[in-house]
């Protein structure tokens, strides 16, 4: 943790992450006192709006309830829903065999229509195991998908390394996503 102090502040206190080190930036002027009360109240403070960002397992599982029974009429029940740390390059999995679902954790702090379009996705994989018509059918229920699709394909895309192939050319680029019209011919 880094206490910064700045003679532009005269009023304002901010936290904040930056490369794996906290920084709390204070006014030049405060006492030590003061900065003691701030540091602990912004780290207080940031402690509560990462943990509203990053949800727990417990509220992975109640989402996929709910999701499961928006959209599929409740067929979808998973054994277990968890964040994982291992997923690579995926954003989830599904063992079909034990009805276990992963989320990687890359998605905590992604917007929660990009986390829910994740689990439904390995939700609907509980119905169908692999990426056939059946399976994008069901996920056409949820109105975000294709945008979901998007940002997770753009974030990607940003978060390659520049000379890695293209996020799509891999050999899952199959599995992307229902077949164009004409590749169904």
């Amino acid at each position: 943790m880094e206490v910064r102090r700045s003679r532009r502040r005269s009023r304002t206190v901010t936290a904040y992450r930056e490369a794996g080190k906290t920084i709390v930036a204070i006014p030049a002027g405060f006492t030590r006192a003061q900065e003691r009360e701030w540091v602990r109240r912004m780290l207080d403070r940031l402690a509560t709006q990462e943990q509203r960002r990053r949800p727990s397992d417990d509220q992975l599982v109640r989402r996929a309830a709910e999701l499961s029974s928006r959209y599929l009429g409740g067929r979808a029940v998973p054994s277990s829903v968890r964040w994982s740390a291992n997923q690579g390059r995926r954003w989830g999995s599904c063992t079909v065999g034990d009805g276990s679902i992963r989320i990687s954790d890359r998605l905590r702090g992604m917007p929660s229509w990009v986390t829910d379009y994740v689990l439904l996705h390995e939700l609907t994989h509980l119905l169908h195991a692999g990426h056939g018509p059946e399976f994008w059918a069901e996920l056409e229920a949820y109105p975000r998908t294709e945008r979901a699709r998007g940002f997770l394909e753009g974030y990607a895309f940003a978060e390659r390394a520049p000379d890695e192939p293209g996020a799509l050319d891999g050999p899952d680029a199959a599995d992307e996503g229902p077949p164009a019209a004409s590749e169904a011919d």
